[in-house]
């Protein structure tokens, strides 16, 4: 009701029923005024509220500070409307949980384990796995985000008949609720992210996604404006129905015991892998980073866990200097 209705701007509010509109106007009396967040006591409790679940279980660290961050951005909107003399957030002293953005290496699928769960998702669905196969791929062996894949287009694809070629990534296209975006759709195009808003990023691919790709072209043509991925309605694909097609191919292409494990557990795994097996074989980190667009820094800190043998090198080299 919130999101559909009482935090839209007017002109894109669903209708409320009757019923609804009682609660909305319970919301209303029952909600404190803004200007009490300026006491501390009722900054801390709300506080506290975004820091435990809805069934009061503490909450993930990365949502908390989320959570915390969106009500900053509120309370500084406040102060730029004159709302509020200042934002009380800054005065609050609150420990934030410890959060950390290191991917998971029991995440992390080899090779072979990413080949076998492409080749599963095409036997998901009469046409629903197939259609989707390439978009996978691109996430594996190209490390893109799935909002970059959407927007992919036939015009940033150069796939030569033989050798490597080349994606330049323009546009990315996330999803939201429609009443949320300017084009009334449910995905909007946006600028890369890290990206300045017309700056592109090529990104060499290998031969196997050139063919991946072609193939797609040939069996399913493209959308009006080019894009290569969208359902056999034409509509692009929603974020639910990656993860759903995704998760029946886990089940084909996994045992029992991998399936239940966090091993690709998501979509978003595979470009983790990537990441992961680019920089395992030496590739510098800096062309790790601009394929991936990400900055060196961010890069490292990431995938700090991912890494392996780094530990046997170091030793070895302590040796030598030891015995020097």
């Amino acid at each position: 009701m919130l999101r559909d209705h009482a935090l839209l701007p007017a002109d894109r509010r669903a209708e409320l029923p009757r019923n609804r509109a009682a609660v909305l106007r319970w919301l209303e009396t029952a909600s404190l005024p803004l200007a009490d967040l300026q006491e501390a006591g009722v900054l801390r409790r709300g506080l506290d509220a975004i820091s435990v679940t809805f069934a009061g279980k503490k909450a993930a660290a990365n949502t908390v500070l989320r959570k915390r961050e969106v009500l900053n951005h509120l309370l500084e909107l406040a102060v730029e409307e004159k709302v509020l003399p200042s934002n009380p957030l800054r005065e609050i002293k609150w420990t934030p949980p410890k959060s950390t953005e290191a991917v998971d290496p029991r995440t992390v699928v080899n090779p072979r384990q990413a080949g076998a769960l492409l080749a599963a998702v095409s036997y998901v669905g009469r046409s629903r796995g197939p259609r989707m196969m390439a978009l996978y791929a691109c996430m594996y062996y190209a490390a893109l985000r799935p909002e970059e894949a959407a927007g992919l287009r036939r015009e940033n694809c150069q796939l030569p008949d033989e050798g490597w070629g080349m994606l330049t990534l323009e546009k990315a296209r996330p999803q939201a609720n429609k009443r949320y975006t300017d084009s009334g759709e449910a995905h909007d195009e946006r600028g890369l992210k890290h990206r300045a808003e017309r700056e592109t990023r090529p990104i060499p691919i290998p031969p196997v996604l050139v063919a991946i790709l072609r193939e797609h072209i040939k069996r399913y043509g493209v959308a009006d404006d080019g894009r290569l991925f969208r359902t056999a309605k034409g509509r692009p694909y929603t974020a639910s129905a990656i993860s759903r097609i995704w998760q029946e191919a886990r089940a084909i292409g996994f045992g029992p015991e991998q399936a239940a494990s966090p091993l690709a557990a998501r979509p978003y795994d595979l470009r983790h892998a990537a990441v992961s097996l680019w920089l395992n074989i030496g590739v510098p980190a800096t062309e790790v980073a601009q394929r991936a667009g990400h900055s060196v820094e961010v890069l490292q800190r990431v995938y700090a866990k991912c890494v392996e043998g780094q530990a046997l090198q170091a030793n070895n080299k302590i040796t030598a200097a030891l015995d020097d």
